[in-house]
């Protein structure tokens, strides 16, 4: 499988901006640049329909005063139609139902979308041990594939099943923090289904949810709300670990580039301080909070502190 397609494949998901378990914020995979001089017929016809797809996201997601929506639909239609005949001609092209599920996913046409990645996901499996087929970019590809249909699986509730494809996904590309970050957010959101099943323990979620988020953030210094999640994530345990999640949210206070975002941090430890009961150090991080967005944040934890810290009435 020649690699240029792959990589229109992967760019194409990351402008469709791709769905967490549980609406994740991360964005999808990076494209890499390079690809083959000469690519054959299909990456050409492949690739034109993505990038046409590419410009009507775009245009979408401007909605400015030229956006129309009936021209949109049609277009969208049209490219729809080529999907179609090209895949009447050439059955077996895994990527192009790749391309094509991860479109009609966008568009809300869900049942169509986890159709076309399904015959994707065995069209990858079929060719999967061939000489010379397990290439970067088939992984990533097929990674690709396995996320999407974790996604759908999730939102249909059914986070067993949706937690092997986000596996497969990290097994395919151990390197993309999208995965890991998914890995993560299913993990949070249906604790109660994971524990209910009787093959987890609450502290080996635990364990496997932070682990998910610290890889993502690790894997994507530069990600400030990956580093974010997973500062977040140490309230999300049975037993939290109160010094590592200071550690965590300074660490990434000095990454942080606005008022905005070093101010909510400080709030987040403070609500820390908060629990460990350092009261003193507490008031010292709150009252350095003076970004006015934050001021209701900021009234909160002191009324907060304040139950807290009142004597109990007497009897």
């Amino acid at each position: 499988m020649k690699q240029s397609l792959v990589f229109l494949v992967l760019s194409l998901a990351a402008a469709a901006g791709a769905r967490g378990a549980a609406d994740a914020p991360a964005p999808g995979p990076s494209p890499t640049a390079e690809a083959p001089a000469q690519p054959s017929e299909a990456e050409k016809i492949v690739q034109d329909l993505v990038a046409r797809q590419q410009a009507l996201f775009a245009e979408a997601a401007k909605r400015d005063a030229n956006f129309d929506e009936n021209e949109y639909r049609t277009a969208m239609q049209d490219i729809g139609n080529a999907y179609d005949d090209f895949l009447r001609k050439r059955p077996d092209y895994g990527p192009a139902y790749a391309a094509y599920g991860v479109m009609l996913g966008k568009i809300g046409m869900r049942r169509q979308s986890s159709m076309m990645l399904l015959k994707a996901d065995e069209l990858f499996l079929r060719d999967d041990g061939k000489p010379g087929v397990r290439t970067p970019g088939f992984l990533r590809t097929w990674a690709l594939v396995k996320n999407q249909l974790g996604n759908f699986v999730a939102e249909e509730g059914r986070p067993l099943e949706a937690v092997n494809y986000f596996l497969s996904a990290i097994d395919l590309t151990p390197n993309e923090p999208l995965y890991h970050y998914q890995l993560g957010t299913l993990l949070t959101e249906a604790r109660d289904d994971f524990l209910g099943s009787g093959h987890w323990t609450r502290a080996a979620l635990d364990e496997a949810m932070q682990r998910a988020f610290k890889r993502a953030a690790e894997l994507a210094p530069d990600r400030i709300e990956l580093g974010y999640r997973y500062a977040e994530s140490f309230a999300d345990v049975e037993k939290p670990d109160w010094d590592a999640a200071l550690k965590a949210w300074a660490a990434l206070e000095e990454k942080a580039k606005s008022d905005f975002d070093r101010q909510a941090m400080r709030l987040q430890a403070a609500n820390i301080l908060i629990q460990q009961k350092k009261y003193d150090e507490a008031r010292v991080l709150i009252a350095t909070v003076t970004v006015e967005q934050l001021q209701s944040s900021k009234q909160k934890l002191v009324a907060a502190m304040a139950e807290t810290t009142s004597p109990a009435p007497a009897r």
